[in-house]
C-alpha cells in the first residue's frame, strides 16, 4: 500500500481476520481507507467486485466513493461493485424479491410529500393540518421495526396516539398502491431475510464482505439488515465516529455502536487519531468541547499541522449586527489573505439563520450558495408537472399515474385508488392496465372507473401529441386542459399561487428551449433528461461562500469558517436543554468546529429576537468549553490599536480593493 498511509489507516485496510470497526475521527482520512480497503479486497485478495458492497448515506458519497475507487483500480469502476446507498441497496433486494414481499416488481416508491399526502388523506380535516408530524411519527417506528399494533402500546402522547391510529390504514393503502415508502425499503428486505432463509443466504453469498460508512448514523432497522447481510462470516468493515452522531432527530441510534462489541465479540477496533485537516489549535478546542460528554470509545485527535491562528470569538449587539459584521470581517479576511470566496463557510444550527447573512453578503457583493437546501424538483409543483411527464413516458408508472389523476383532483377519491390498488395487485398489473380490465368494473364503481378510463384516454391523447408536437406547445395544451393555474390559485393564497405558477411557467419555457435547440419532443427529453438533477445549479468551480446548517455541513471542511449564533438557546438548542440531551449538540458544535482547517470565527448576540420580542442572551457553554485559548473579540479590545502585521495586512487589503476598482473596464 502508498507510503503515505499512517499505520492505523494500514491496519484497517490489511485487517480480514472478522469483523472491523474503525473509528475514524474527523479529517482522518476514513474515504480513502474504505476506497483502499476495496481496491485492496479487489486487486490483492481475489474478491470479485460482485461480492463486495460498500454502503453510504447519501447519493454523493456514493459517487465519491466510486470516483475514489476508480483512481485505484486503473481509471475504471470493477464491473459488478456495489457502492451505493442503504436505499439503493434496499430497493435492488425489494426489486429483486419483490414476489416474496407480496409485490409487483414494478412497484412505486413514495417520496415524504407523497406519504405526508397519504396521510393526510386518511387523517381526514380532524388531523389534516397535523399530516407531517403524523408521518415522522410512523417513519420513527418503521425505523425502529415497530408494526402498527406495537405502536398503538407505545403511543404515549396525542401526535402518537393519532399516528398510531392511522398506522394500519396507511399501511394498507400502501399495499393497496402497490407502493413502499423510503423506510420500507430498509423493512422490508429485514423481515424477507428474518422469515426467509433462502433468500437471506441468497444475498450473502452475493455480498460477501461489506464495508459501511457513517456507521453511527445508521437506525434500529439498518443495523438489523447489517447483521443479517453479514451472517456468521461477520465479514464487514464499519467506519464511523461516535463524536459526529448528530442524526438522532431522524433515527440514528447511537446504541448502534454500543452494541456492536456486544453481538460481534471478535470485533476489531481500529482507531484513526491522526487530522490531515486542521491546525493544532482548532483541534485542541474540538477536543476539549468533546471531552464532556461520555464516550463509548476514547479517542483524541491530533495533528501535524501547525499551531495555527487562535479561535476567535465576536460578541455582536443582535442578529442584524452580526450578520454585517460577519459579512464584512469575511470580505477583509478575503482580501488581507488573498484567498477564494469558496475558502469560506458560514455555518448556523437552523436555516432561519440565513436569511440576515445572506442579505448582508447580497448587500456587500459577496457571492453565495446555500448547502441543503429546497431543490427546485422538491417543489410541489414541479413536482405534479414531472409527473405528468414520466406518465407520458411510461403509463406503467403507477406512483406518476396516481399524482397525475389526483393533482388536480378529476372526481377520483382515495377510496377509489384503493380499489383499483387492491385489483392491480391481485392480477399484478399497473394501475393504468388493472383499469382497461373488464373484470375491474365488479371491484370499482361504475361511475368512479369511467373517470379514470376517460383521465387515461386524456393521457394517451397527451402521449400521441407529445410525440409530433413541440414540448413547449405540449406542455402548455397540457396545463390548460387540466386547468392547473386555476387550481392553483385556488388552493394557495394569491401570492404563493403566483409564485408556483411562475416556477411552472420558467420549467416549461426551459423544456420549451431544451427541445428545440436539441429536435427533441417531449417524450424524448423525458426519457433522455435526469429530471432530478436538470436544474442543478451546483457549480463545483463557483466561487461563492458556502452557506449551511451544521447538519448539513457535516463531510464538508474549508479554509476558514464562520460559525454564527454560539448562545445558549440556539446552539445548544433550548429544546435539548429542556430535555436534557445537550449531548448530541454538543457534537454538533464538535463537528462544526472540526469543518475548519486555518481559521475559526465564532460569534453570538447579546441580544436575539425570538418572536415580537428581544430576548437577553448568554455565549453557549460550548465556548468556555473550548477553553483558555479562545480568543474573545469583545468590543473593549475591538477598539485597541492593531499590531503592526494587522496593519500591514489590513493596508494591503485596502490596497488590493483600490487597484480593482481602478481597472479599466470594472
Amino acid at each position: 500500500m502508498s507510503v503515505q498511509l499512517n499505520a492505523p489507516q494500514r491496519e484497517a485496510i490489511r485487517y480480514l481476520d472478522g469483523p472491523c470497526l474503525v473509528l475514524a475521527g474527523a479529517g482522518s482520512g476514513k474515504t480513502g481507507v474504505i476506497a483502499r480497503k476495496i481496491a485492496y479486497l479487489i486487486g490483492e485478495c481475489g474478491f470479485s467486485p460482485a461480492n463486495v458492497g460498500a454502503i453510504t448515506f447519501t447519493n454523493k458519497a456514493a459517487r465519491e466513493m466510486q470516483e475514489r475507487v476508480a483512481r485505484l483500480m486503473g481509471g475504471r469502476l470493477p464491473e459488478g461493485l456495489t457502492v451505493c446507498t442503504f436505499h439503493a441497496l434496499g430497493v435492488r433486494i425489494v426489486r429483486a424479491e419483490a414476489r416474496h414481499c407480496g409485490l409487483k416488481p414494478q412497484f412505486s416508491i413514495l417520496d415524504a410529500a407523497d406519504t405526508a399526502q397519504i396521510v393526510a388523506d386518511i387523517a381526514g380535516d380532524g388531523e389534516k393540518g397535523i399530516a407531517r408530524q403524523l408521518q415522522w411519527r410512523i417513519s420513527a417506528w418503521k425505523n425502529a421495526m415497530i408494526l402498527p399494533d406495537e405502536a398503538a402500546q407505545l403511543a404515549g402522547d396525542d401526535i402518537a396516539a393519532a399516528a398510531a391510529r392511522l398506522y394500519p390504514d396507511y399501511e394498507r393503502t400502501l399495499r393497496a398502491y402497490q407502493a413502499v415508502d423510503f423506510d420500507d425499503l430498509i423493512a422490508l428486505p429485514v423481515r424477507l431475510f428474518e422469515e426467509n432463509a433462502e433468500a437471506r443466504e441468497r444475498w450473502q453469498n452475493r455480498l460477501r464482505y461489506l464495508l459501511i460508512d457513517e456507521y453511527q448514523d445508521t437506525n434500529r432497522a439498518q443495523y438489523r439488515l447489517l447483521r443479517q447481510l453479514s451472517g456468521v462470516r461477520a465479514a464487514f468493515t464499519a467506519v464511523g465516529d461516535d463524536d459526529q452522531a448528530i442524526y438522532a432527530w431522524r433515527g440514528a441510534d447511537i446504541e448502534n455502536l454500543r452494541q456492536l462489541p456486544v453481538d460481534f465479540p471478535q470485533l476489531k477496533v481500529i482507531k484513526l487519531e491522526q487530522n490531515y485537516r486542521s491546525s493544532r489549535r482548532i483541534l485542541e478546542a474540538a477536543n476539549r468541547v468533546i471531552a464532556h460528554n461520555d464516550k463509548l470509545f476514547e479517542k483524541k485527535l491530533w495533528s501535524e499541522h501547525g499551531i495555527g491562528e487562535p479561535v476567535i470569538v465576536t460578541d455582536c449587539h443582535n442578529a442584524e449586527h452580526e450578520a454585517e459584521w460577519v459579512a464584512t470581517k469575511l470580505g477583509a479576511h478575503k482580501f488581507q489573505h488573498r484567498s477564494r470566496f469558496r475558502d469560506y463557510a458560514i455555518l448556523y444550527r437552523g436555516n432561519h439563520q440565513a436569511r440576515l447573512i445572506e442579505q448582508q453578503l447580497r448587500n456587500q457583493h459577496i457571492p453565495y450558495v446555500i448547502s441543503g437546501g429546497q431543490s427546485f424538483f422538491e417543489r410541489a409543483e414541479i413536482r405534479d408537472i414531472v409527473a405528468w411527464l414520466r406518465l407520458l413516458a411510461n403509463e406503467e408508472d403507477d406512483l406518476a399515474f396516481i399524482r397525475a389523476l389526483t393533482v388536480p383532483r378529476r372526481g377520483v377519491g382515495a377510496a377509489t385508488i384503493e380499489a383499483l390498488g387492491a385489483y392491480a395487485g391481485r392480477r399484478h398489473l399497473s394501475l393504468y392496465a388493472a383499469a382497461h380490465e373488464e373484470g375491474c368494473g365488479e371491484h370499482v364503481p361504475a361511475r368512479q372507473l369511467e373517470a379514470v378510463r376517460q383521465f387515461s384516454a386524456f393521457a394517451a391523447n397527451m402521449r400521441q401529441r407529445a410525440r409530433s408536437e413541440p414540448a413547449a406547445r405540449v406542455l402548455a395544451g397540457l396545463l390548460a386542459a387540466i386547468h392547473y393555474e386555476t387550481w392553483l390559485f385556488s388552493h394557495h393564497p394569491n401570492r404563493e399561487a403566483e409564485t408556483k405558477w411562475r416556477n411552472v411557467a420558467d420549467f416549461v419555457a426551459w423544456l420549451g428551449r431544451r427541445g428545440d435547440e436539441g429536435g427533441k419532443n417531449l417524450i424524448e427529453l423525458t426519457q433522455t433528461i435526469a429530471l432530478a438533477s436538470m436544474l442543478d445549479k451546483e457549480d463545483p468551480d463557483f466561487d461563492g461562500v458556502q452557506l449551511a446548517t451544521l447538519h448539513a455541513a457535516k463531510g464538508l471542511e474549508f479554509p476558514h469558517v464562520f460559525l454564527i449564533g454560539v448562545e445558549e438557546g440556539l446552539l445548544p438548542h433550548q429544546s435539548s436543554i429542556d430535555e436534557e440531551k445537550v449531548d448530541e449538540e454538543r457534537r454538533l458544535m464538535y463537528v462544526g468546529i472540526t469543518r475548519a482547517q486555518r481559521s475559526l470565527h465564532l460569534t453570538w448576540c447579546r441580544r436575539r429576537k425570538a418572536g415580537a420580542e428581544m430576548r437577553e442572551c448568554e455565549p453557549s457553554r460550548f465556548i468556555a468549553e473550548m477553553g483558555e485559548d479562545v480568543r474573545a473579540n469583545d468590543r473593549s479590545q475591538r477598539n485597541a490599536p492593531l499590531s503592526k502585521e494587522e496593519g500591514r495586512a489590513r493596508l494591503a487589503g485596502l490596497m488590493a480593493m483600490l487597484d480593482a476598482r481602478q481597472t479599466p473596464g470594472q
